[in-house]
């Protein structure tokens, strides 16, 4: 068989030449990358802030995108005898879609109650638009300069790949930090069809007739405008879609460098008949509830606090005060070290005048010590450094699927049994097993593979909801934590595994 040279290719009348058009391309490419994975972050960003379990989340989205970008590259064949026109119709939609992705999940989740079909149509409508557009650009490169379809293809990947880099790198430590979710993936949106629209409307115009250009740039325009428009209401449809999930009676919203903070309800008990109970949220997860806090936490913190030794205490989370106000009603309480890793919640918690009386101000004692840190990091480093051990360990995390499963890892509570003196209490929230059994009893397992010995106890609402762990050797004569009331187990399996850093096993 005799290799024939490709058939010749009528070069398009071009602005610059050759090679400095072939440049403007390849940076086209590279830009367009950028805001492609950009937005596939954005989903996964979102997604778990709305929906949580972050590894369901990005697996549901980098599949369907990868999926989708297949059916894109096949429809993009159609495309390719009009692949200026094509490309910049691709694009103009990418940048609509993609730069609208952040609202339209908040909006699917706000005022239609659930995000995750919203999910998966923007991933599968982005991967196709962003699988059309390597084979048109293929085309279009091809185009200006024939060359071997192998080092075409080398050039396209690489310039992809790089701005893939460039992107990745961008949104988490620039973009996010800077201009947040929503307003991050407009911004995202307007650089992507000003990026397309240059290369179609610019250096491929002469491949246009008029009425295609006018129509083309026509779309784009309104793509811009929608897009700037969104970027400028923003903050409005932010605070719509607030009110939309957490009621009329937000009363402070705050997103820090971590997460979102929103108080509803009034301040003082004597507002909540007419402005609703006191309620923390993270990220849309309720955390605290006014009526009830005090009492959970004083369910918890009490037992670890008696019938021992209680000198020195370590607190992990409880940013918000109200466990730490439990823990300093005992006057042998000399030193309690604060583990967080978002001090925003300490402000809040400081500033705010419903939080301030359920703390009863307890953050401006003397004998606290904060550290803004991360728990894990935090105690594999006070391992190493074999300073003094705990008398008790207070976990007043909030549930795996907010707090991290690696906080209710194996891993952690092992750390946390060498930090603890030989006498020393491990205080954590299990779960409520009438509602969580399997999240109950996969802590309980997980605690006794760290070499604890764990005892369920009861929680305001007589449920054994809290347990508390001591070291395993010398094993405890019996399971009555002194000071509190002993519970029985609930029903459920005990031979429930444990949670591991490479295995997390609580449902989402």
């Amino acid at each position: 068989m005799i290799d024939r040279p490709p058939p010749s290719v009528e070069s398009p009348r071009l602005p610059v030449p050759a090679g400095f058009g072939r440049g403007l391309v390849l940076a086209s490419v590279f830009v367009c990358a950028a805001c492609g994975l950009v937005y596939e972050l954005e989903l996964v960003a979102v997604a778990s802030s709305l929906v949580g379990d972050s590894v369901t989340q990005a697996s549901v989205v980098l599949s369907v995108m990868v999926f989708a970008m297949g059916v894109g590259s096949l429809l993009a064949k159609r495309l390719r005898c009009h692949a200026a026109a094509g490309f910049g119709c691709v694009e103009a939609l990418l940048a609509l879609v993609g730069g609208g992705s952040a609202m339209g999940m908040y909006a699917s989740f706000a005022w239609l109650g659930g995000a995750r079909v919203a999910l998966v149509v923007i991933s599968f409508t982005i991967g196709v638009l962003i699988g059309a557009e390597m084979p048109l650009l293929m085309t279009l490169i091809q185009r200006i300069r024939a060359q071997d379809p192998g080092g075409a293809l080398a050039d396209l990947f690489a310039a992809d790949y790089v701005g893939a880099l460039v992107g990745g790198l961008t949104f988490p430590f620039l973009l996010l930090p800077l201009a947040g979710e929503l307003t991050g993936a407009l911004l995202t949106g307007v650089v992507n069809a000003v990026a397309g629209g240059l290369v179609v409307q610019w250096l491929f115009r002469h491949d246009l007739t008029g009425p295609v250009r006018c129509r083309l740039l026509a779309a784009n325009g309104c793509v811009l405008l929608l897009l700037l428009a969104g970027t400028a209401f923003a903050g409005p449809f932010e605070h719509a879609a607030r009110q939309a999930v957490f009621g009329e009676d937000v009363r402070v919203a705050v997103r820090t460098g971590r997460q979102e903070l929103v108080l509803t309800g009034g301040a003082t008990r004597g507002e909540w008949p007419a402005a609703g109970e006191l309620r923390l949220f993270r990220d849309g997860a309720l955390v605290l509830r006014g009526r009830s806090a005090r009492a959970e936490y004083r369910a918890l913190v009490r037992p670890a606090l008696s019938g021992g030794p209680r000198a020195r205490v370590l607190l992990v989370g409880g940013g918000d005060g109200v466990a730490l106000r439990e823990v300093l009603r005992h006057p042998e309480v000399r030193e309690v070290t604060v583990v967080g890793s978002d001090p925003g919640v300490v402000r809040l918690a400081r500033r705010d005048p419903g939080l301030r009386a359920l703390n009863g101000g307890a953050l401006e004692d003397r004998r606290v010590r904060f550290v803004r840190a991360d728990a894990f990091d935090w105690l594999r480093d006070r391992v190493r450094s074999g300073a003094a051990p705990f008398d008790v360990v207070i976990s007043a995390l909030a549930a795996p699927r907010v707090a991290g499963p690696e906080l209710y890892s194996q891993e952690f509570y092992g750390l946390a049994a060498r930090v603890l003196a030989e006498e020393g209490r491990l205080a954590v929230r299990a779960g409520a097993p009438a509602e969580r059994v399997r999240a109950f009893w996969t802590v309980h397992a997980t605690l006794r593979a760290a070499e604890l010995s764990p005892c369920p106890y009861p929680d305001a609402a007589d449920d054994a909801g809290f347990l508390l762990a001591r070291h395993a050797r010398p094993a405890p004569q019996d399971c009555d934590p002194a000071g509190g009331r002993t519970a029985s187990l609930p029903q459920g399996d005990p031979r429930a595994r444990p949670s591991t850093l490479m295995h997390p096993r609580y449902p989402g």
